[in-house]
């Protein structure tokens, strides 16, 4: 019989949790930093300027979209406004969505896969019933 592994209690879990949080947020604030030190205080797309006043609406972009790929150099970064940041997300779900990465390869999400009127031919062949009558 195999061993069980050791159950997490709940707050033990919890303590992994936050800590890991923790480390999600000082990586960010990390390389946030940095891109801010390297790049001009400038949306990458729309061009808007940002101060010390705005600044927290400025965000720092993943151009591969690995938040844990942080090249020192800030190669893979560029820093764009909230709402240019949303909209390339947003393209780039939609871009996963037509190549099928949403929901599995050769299968287009939303698309419809029942055919209402497939038996018409057949139904109208037999005859009528319905409402007609």
């Amino acid at each position: 019989m195999k061993p069980k592994a050791p159950s997490a209690t709940s707050g033990n879990l919890d303590q992994i949790v936050a800590a890991a949080r923790r480390n999600r947020e000082q990586r960010e604030r990390d390389y946030r930093e940095q891109a801010l030190k390297l790049y001009p205080w400038i949306c990458g797309r729309c061009a808007r300027e940002f101060n010390r006043l705005n600044l927290h609406e400025l965000t720092v972009h993943h151009r591969d979209h690995d938040h844990d790929h942080n090249p020192p150099d800030g190669s893979n970064w560029e820093l764009l406004c909230l709402y240019c940041h949303d909209n390339e997300h947003q393209r780039q779900e939609e871009a996963l969505a037509r190549s099928g990465g949403a929901d599995g390869p050769g299968r287009k999400p939303g698309v419809a896969t029942h055919s209402p009127f497939a038996n018409l031919k057949t139904l109208l062949a037999g005859g009528k019933s319905g409402a007609g009558e």
